[in-house]
């Protein structure tokens, strides 16, 4: 994108330069360092280049997707972001319109109102002129369209982010003029802000080529037909079908019924999965469109090549598999710049330890054999103490809780003792290994205890230390430094699991004869993972699978947020976050003990139900009192 500009800023100015020697007017020029929107759109190259910072619009120099320093998955039942806990305002139930934090400023953008405005201005300038502009040979109609399609996937996708948070917003299909009569605007309702959705990404999907005939990280007729497959899903919740205030039609419908859309849910995903908006399937070790059954019982090299199958669809950079439907380039040099290593990697690694995964979702993960792990299983009833000698340990390993876990554990989770790459030279004396120290080194026989270089008493950084036991794994890369350069693996926006996961919760709300088209789609997840097939069941049973599954596998993403509103269970599940202390004894009996500390909190949280749907900020109703404000807030 930058080089395009840059080539035609030059072009324009050899251009103009060269001319000017034979005009006898050469003082009534348009400045070259400048572009009006006369000049923008009679030319398909500057079209190109306008719809590129459409792309990436929203955050002040933040990148424009999930990909932030702050996770939303921090404002779930997922994760602590340590720095900034008290700005995640939904979490903590203080959010109002006049106070939202993050979710008013650049760390949420793709939420944000005031910056998807902004964006929405953008892209609907370039779709009120792109029909218009000059187009003589077929390659430059082609471009044309292309060009148009991606503006609307872009509007989709923005509108479904506001959708998603607000419920019925304001629609526009152009770029608003001055002399706009603005008190006449008002919110539409949720039906028809859908509605619109729908409309622009059947749009898109009729002008989008393939993503085998489109530039890497630009929109595909793939990503279009997603947006609607993730709307028509969305569209399925509790929330918005008379679970959160029956009657209201800016949050919810108030015609039709749940059934229909989930059918219309249904059709679209498996439409999807069916090719017919291009090639898609699930990252496997064996490389079939379809996972097979993992071996049984799986060994630790099993385990370990499941694992890093799984982290490496993260770990793409500039060829992206078939699972990879949209995301987030970040070529080093060029565009917009992540430093995921830095932001969320180990604090002895001089890196800043944010958003670092809670002990209750730790435990969800199963066992290599798809058991659900237990954590009383050696004394029943005590859900907050492990403690073993080495020798207990080594006659049963699986006495550590780290042991013996689901490859997607090991995907994801950075726990005490995990392995990762070759320490700083200011620590490598210390640990020469490379292993997760966010535990404490304890010898009984001297009363002595040594803090591991990844806590909040460690000899590097401290501060960015994790306040409750863990660090994230996925979306790192282990080929870079954080301590110094930003990261060049892709942030994954859409990926192929989503679409598997949605048609398999449509299949299973329906229920009747679609149950087991369900729960053999939420099996293709979950071979893909090296874990073995849910087996028939009822209704309730599988509805309880299908979650579980989704939050294992799409961790840390940010579906989160979306999906306990979507199913009105944030009250079930947002409680306060406590610390697991691991102590590993350096004394001749060795053996660790795993405390997990549910007497001290260290964020208290609290969900308030109106907040199911976020508030328009007071800034925007000031600017628009006719606008009506969500339920719940004043």
């Amino acid at each position: 994108m930058k080089k395009t500009v840059i080539y035609t800023l030059v072009t324009l100015l050899v251009v103009f330069l060269a001319s000017s020697c034979d005009r006898e007017d050469i003082l009534d020029q348009d400045p070259v360092d400048s572009f009006n929107e006369q000049s923008v759109f009679s030319d398909l190259n500057l079209i190109q280049a306008a719809l590129g910072r459409a792309y990436d619009y929203w955050g002040t120099g933040r990148p424009p997707c999930n990909c932030q320093e702050d996770l939303l998955a921090a404002a779930t039942d997922e994760m602590l972001c340590i720095h900034r806990p008290t700005r995640y305002t939904w979490t903590v139930g203080t959010m109002t319109p006049d106070y939202m934090r993050h979710f008013e400023d650049s760390r949420f953008p793709f939420m944000n109102w005031n910056y998807v405005y902004g964006n929405l201005k953008l892209i609907n300038t370039i779709l009120d002129n792109i029909d218009d502009a000059p187009a003589e040979t077929s390659a430059e109609v082609a471009q044309r369209d292309n060009i148009k399609g991606q503006a609307l996937f872009l509007r989709a996708w923005a509108y479904s982010n506001l959708m998603r948070t607000y419920g019925g917003v304001v629609l526009t299909d152009h770029a608003y003029k001055l002399n706009d009569d603005f008190l006449s605007i008002t919110r539409s309702t949720y039906e028809e802000t859908s509605d619109f959705i729908l409309a622009d990404c059947d749009a898109a999907i009729a002008l989008l080529p393939d993503k085998d005939d489109q530039e890497l990280g630009r929109a595909t007729k793939g990503a279009a037909a997603f947006v609607k497959s993730r709307v028509l899903s969305w569209n399925t919740g509790e929330l918005v079908n008379g679970g959160y205030d029956l009657g209201n039609e800016y949050v919810e419908f108030t015609s039709g019924d749940r059934n229909t859309r989930l059918a219309q849910a249904r059709d679209m995903a498996k439409a999807i999965m069916d090719g017919t908006y291009g090639h898609y399937q699930l990252t496997t070790v064996d490389g079939n469109a379809v996972p097979g059954d993992p071996p049984s019982p799986m060994t630790q090299a099993d385990v370990d090549a499941y694992a890093d199958n799984f982290y490496n669809i993260f770990d793409q950079v500039s060829d992206w598999d078939d699972e990879v439907v949209w995301g987030q380039l970040f070529i080093h040099g060029q565009g917009t710049q992540q430093a995921m290593n830095k932001w969320y990697g180990p604090n002895g690694y001089h890196n800043w330890g944010n958003n670092d995964p809670l002990e209750p979702v730790v435990r969800k993960f199963e066992m290599a054999d798809g058991t659900p792990f237990v954590w009383d299983a050696y004394d029943p009833g005590n859900m907050t103490t492990r403690e073993f000698t080495a020798a207990e340990l080594a006659a049963d390993p699986y006495r550590n809780p780290y042991y013996g876990r689901e490859p997607r554990f090991y995907a994801s989770i950075f726990y005490h003792g995990a392995p990762w790459v070759q320490r700083p030279s200011d620590a490598a004396g210390i640990d020469p290994v490379g292993l997760i120290q966010s535990g404490y080194f304890v010898d009984r026989t001297t009363n002595t205890t040594v803090n591991g270089l990844d806590t909040r008493q460690g000899l590097i950084e401290a501060w960015n230390g994790t306040k409750n036991g863990y660090y994230v794994k996925k979306f790192t890369d282990p080929g870079t430094v954080g301590q110094f350069f930003n990261n060049p693996n892709t942030w994954v926006e859409f990926r192929y699991a989503e679409v598997v996961l949605d048609y398999a919760e449509a299949c299973i709300e329906l229920g009747g004869a679609d149950l087991q088209n369900g729960i053999d789609a939420l099996n293709m997840i979950r071979n893909r993972a090296g874990l073995p097939d849910r087996v028939t069941a009822d209704q309730a049973t599988a509805r309880d699978y299908y979650r579980h599954e989704r939050q294992m596998e799409m961790f840390g993403e940010g579906d989160r947020f979306w999906m306990i509103r979507k199913w009105m269970i944030a009250d079930q599940v947002i409680e306060n976050v406590h610390p697991m202390i691991v102590y590993e004894y350096t004394d001749a009996t060795g053996g660790f003990r795993w405390f997990y500390d549910d007497q001290s909190d260290v964020d208290d949280r609290e969900f308030v139900h109106h907040t199911y749907w976020l508030p328009i900020r007071r800034t925007e109703m000031n600017k628009a009192p006719q606008l009506v404000q969500n339920p719940g807030y004043n």
